[in-house]
């Protein structure tokens, strides 16, 4: 009885939501770590590009994700392959501000500078779509 209750797709779908939820605050806490602003207050002044390249990380990480549920049957594995995922995306994050000697990308973002905004957002969202081509 209790085997057929967790193979419930209802239930499995309530699991990873919650699983996902869960991991996406996390992964954002730490994305707050490495960032030199301060994500949430620089949205509530406003900041558009803060806005933009958050949105891209809540997007890159709940793709990489979308990518791990669907080719595993453990919510487990699932969310190994998420985390490992989310290292990649932030190994992305700093290969970006390396690649770019002449500005520091966090000051640009937080001087609300739509231009990098915008490129931190789609680098967040086209790297999710290749790590999430990769999860098996």
């Amino acid at each position: 009885m209790w085997a057929d209750f967790w193979e419930n797709a209802l239930i499995e779908t309530a699991a990873s939501y919650s699983v996902v939820i869960l991991c996406v605050i996390v992964f954002l806490a730490i994305f707050e770590l490495v960032t030199k602003y301060n994500n949430w207050e620089q949205i509530k002044k406003g900041n558009l590009s803060v806005a933009m390249a958050t949105g891209g990380k809540i997007f890159g990480i709940s793709n990489i994700f979308r990518y791990s549920i669907e080719h595993n049957d453990s919510l487990l594995v699932s969310m190994s392959w998420g985390a490992f995922g989310f290292v990649l995306l932030l190994i992305g994050y700093f290969i970006f501000e390396f690649l770019t000697p002449t500005f520091r990308i966090d000051e640009e973002i937080e001087k609300d500078n739509r231009a990098v905004g915008l490129i931190a957002m789609i680098i967040s969202v086209g790297l999710s779509y290749v790590i999430g081509a990769n999860i098996v």
